[in-house]
């Protein structure tokens, strides 16, 4: 077998195990354990509670692919540096190693790890406060709790989100940041303060609709389930 086919069947090899281990772990979890009442509420759990680091690779990717700003390939012109998420993870992977794939995870778990329990206690108190008591929520309170549980999580993880874009696009080109601590310093020192809260508007526009939607999606299907 030619040395760049065992190369890259390997590197395949192994990008498919980084993407499919979060379905793998959902997989084992529920033929284990049975603490959990199906795929959805499984993966919810999952999330609200172990999910930056095992989700690090996806968002690495994702943040990669849209700061990419060459035109989609048109005659005469050179091909933009990733084709598609799957070439994304096996640049990164041949040119930054395993470890790079994982750039800005400490950052990602800073940001969720508070995050998660202001959205679910804001998504909670809301349901409680406007639901009689014996009663499950209506769905205008579900839509309204669950988009104000969003704007309210995302508000309190943007500066950190910031820190964890920067670090993830930091190994683009060249090292400029040495560690969390230091990409808040440098940023803090050549763009102010406001520099935490870049983004702070289109992540709550975006937060509302889709958080609410979310949490109607999840009720309704455990209703549905249960």
């Amino acid at each position: 077998m030619p040395v760049e086919e065992f190369v890259a069947g390997w590197i395949s090899g192994a990008l498919g195990l980084v993407l499919g281990h979060p379905f793998d772990t959902v997989k084992v979890r529920l033929q284990t354990q049975t603490t959990y009442r199906g795929i959805i509420d499984c993966m919810v759990k999952i999330y609200r509670h172990e999910s930056a680091y095992c989700l690090a690779p996806f968002d690495l990717i994702k943040v990669r692919l849209q700061n990419q700003t060459e035109p989609v390939a048109q005659p005469g012109s050179p091909p933009p540096q990733y084709q598609g998420p799957v070439h994304c993870a096996a640049s990164i992977f041949r040119e930054e190693g395993y470890r790079g794939l994982f750039r800005g995870a400490w950052a990602l778990m800073l940001r969720d790890t508070p995050t998660m329990g202001i959205y679910f206690i804001t998504y909670e108190g809301l349901c409680h406060q406007y639901t009689p008591e014996g009663q499950n929520p209506s769905s205008a309170t579900v839509l309204v709790a669950g988009g104000f549980a969003g704007i309210a999580s995302w508000v309190a993880a943007t500066p950190l989100d910031v820190i964890k874009s920067r670090m993830q696009m930091d190994g683009l080109r060249r090292r400029v940041y040495q560690g969390v601590l230091d990409c808040m310093v440098s940023s803090v020192r050549q763009e102010g303060l406001g520099v935490f809260f870049r983004g702070v508007t289109i992540n709550s526009a975006r937060a509302f609709p889709v958080n609410a939607v979310t949490f109607l999606s999840y009720e309704y299907l455990l209703r549905w389930w249960g």
